[in-house]
C-alpha cells in the first residue's frame, strides 16, 4: 500500500491507498497562518490568530468535502483512553471539549474524527464491513502502552468488528533516524515488546534511536490487523512539509489526521 499526495485548491494532504473512506493526513501547505505558524496550522491551543486557524479549518474541510460542524476531537494527554463518539459529540469548529482521550472510534456517519500531531504518530483505522472508523494519537508512551491494540479491541467490543477486516494507516511522524531518546524510552520498549526490541531500537553512545512506526505496526499486527500501510516520511526530516516539535524546539503549529464515514 502507498501514500498519495493530494492537492485541492492548494491544500496539500496525504491519503493511504488502503483506506476507502474520506480521510487525510494534513501537511503545512495551503493555509493562511503566518510567521512560525505558516501556513496550514490546525493547532487549537497555540498562539496563532484565531481568525486564521478558523479559516484553515474551513479551507481543509472544503477541500475534503466535509462540514466543519462534523469535527470531533479531544484533549490529548499521551494516555490510552479510547472514546466512542456519536453525532452528539460534534461541537462545531474550535469549540472546547471536556473529554481527554488519545483515541476516537465511531460507526456514525458525518462524524469527522480528528487527532493532532507534530512528531507523534497518527493512525487511522477503517472497517469497511461493519462501517466503523478510528483515529489514534500515539506518542511513545501511548505506543508502548498499546493504544492501537486497545482501539482495535474497542472496535470489536463496541461494534463487532473483526480485526482482519480493519485497514490501518500509520501516517507521517518522526522516524527512527531522528527520534533520539534516553534509556528510559528504550527500556519501556523492551518491557512492552521484548521479542521485537532490536527491530524497534538502535543503540548509540548513551542514546537510543526509537522506531515509533514499527512499534505501532507491531502492536496493530499483534491485535490481528493484516492490512497496514506505513508512511515513509519523517516529520523532522521534512519539517518544511510537516510540523515537527523537535525540529522547531516547540515553536510550531500542528497537523491533523482525520477520517469520516
Amino acid at each position: 500500500m502507498s501514500f498519495i499526495k493530494n492537492n485541492v485548491d492548494e491544500i496539500v494532504y496525504m491519503t493511504s491507498s488502503n483506506i476507502n473512506t474520506t480521510h487525510a493526513f494534513t501537511t503545512r501547505f495551503g493555509g493562511v497562518s503566518t510567521g512560525i505558524y505558516k501556513s496550514l496550522n490546525l493547532a487549537q491551543r497555540a498562539n496563532d490568530d484565531f481568525v486564521n486557524v478558523k479559516e484553515n479549518y474551513s479551507l481543509l474541510c472544503s477541500a475534503l468535502g466535509i462540514s466543519t460542524d462534523n469535527i470531533v476531537c479531544s484533549t490529548q494527554v499521551h494516555g490510552t483512553n479510547v472514546r466512542v463518539v456519536t453525532q452528539d459529540d460534534r461541537c462545531g469548529l474550535l469549540q472546547p471539549n471536556s473529554h481527554q482521550s488519545d483515541g476516537l472510534i465511531t460507526n456514525s456517519t458525518n462524524v469527522a474524527l480528528m487527532v493532532f500531531t507534530a512528531d507523534c504518530v497518527p493512525i487511522l483505522l477503517h472497517d469497511p464491513v461493519k462501517k466503523v472508523i478510528g483515529a489514534v494519537h500515539a506518542g511513545w508512551r501511548s505506543a508502548v502502552a498499546d493504544i492501537t491494540g486497545m482501539a482495535v479491541k474497542k472496535m470489536q467490543s463496541e461494534f463487532g468488528c473483526t480485526p482482519l477486516d480493519i485497514k490501518a494507516a500509520i501516517g507521517p511522524c518522526i522516524s527512527k533516524c531522528c527520534f533520539e531518546t534516553d534509556a528510559d524510552v528504550a527500556t519501556s520498549v523492551r518491557d512492552a515488546l521484548p521479542n521485537y526490541y532490536d527491530s524497534c531500537v538502535a543503540s548509540q553512545v548513551n542514546k537510543f534511536m526509537i522506531d515509533l512506526k514499527e512499534i505501532n505496526r507491531i502492536m496493530l499486527s499483534n491485535a490481528g490487523i493484516a492490512d497496514i500501510s506505513v508512511s515513509d516520511e519523517c516529520t523532522s526530516c521534512l519539517s518544511d512539509k510537516y510540523w515537527s516539535h523537535r525540529k522547531t524546539k516547540g515553536q510550531r503549529g500542528s497537523q491533523a489526521a482525520l477520517i469520516q464515514l
